[in-house]
């Protein structure tokens, strides 16, 4: 069976061109469960570097599917049997105002649009830098 990876590695990803924040904002609740954009970020902002993207969406896929132990060996491999969306389809770098990192390993860190870091992140020739896909919103309101 093929395995599909999304990582990137020595790359940035910029905030979509049409996403509606100028600013990095906080990712809004939806009643009392987090959404699928809330679990992502709190994976790699309580923990920069530490989470490829390939772990980040299996760890959020596992605690929303609410799975236990025994079935993760199996989950993950139903789950990376099938093309994944890179994590610049993602809501932190689309619609959210936030940018991603992505080091030489592969592990991922957020940084938001209106930090200095973000900005020296573009500079950096270092870097291969791609943007988040674009919503298919026509219009900017949210």
């Amino acid at each position: 069976m093929m395995i599909h990876s999304i990582h990137y590695f020595n790359t940035f990803i910029k905030v979509a061109e049409n996403s509606p924040s100028l600013v990095a904002e906080m990712l809004p609740l939806k009643g009392d469960v987090p959404t699928v954009a809330n679990l992502q970020f709190n994976t790699v902002s309580h923990n920069p570097y530490a989470f490829t993207s390939d772990e980040v969406l299996f760890a959020v896929s596992a605690k929303r599917k609410k799975l236990d132990k025994r079935r993760l060996d199996k989950e993950q491999e139903l789950i990376f049997s099938k093309r994944q969306p890179y994590f610049r389809a993602f809501p932190l770098p689309k619609g959210y105002g936030w940018g991603v990192h992505s080091n030489e390993e592969g592990e991922i860190s957020p940084y938001a649009l209106n930090e200095d870091a973000y900005h020296r992140f573009l500079l950096d020739e270092s870097l291969q830098k791609v943007k988040a896909i674009r919503s298919d919103r026509k219009t900017n309101s949210k």
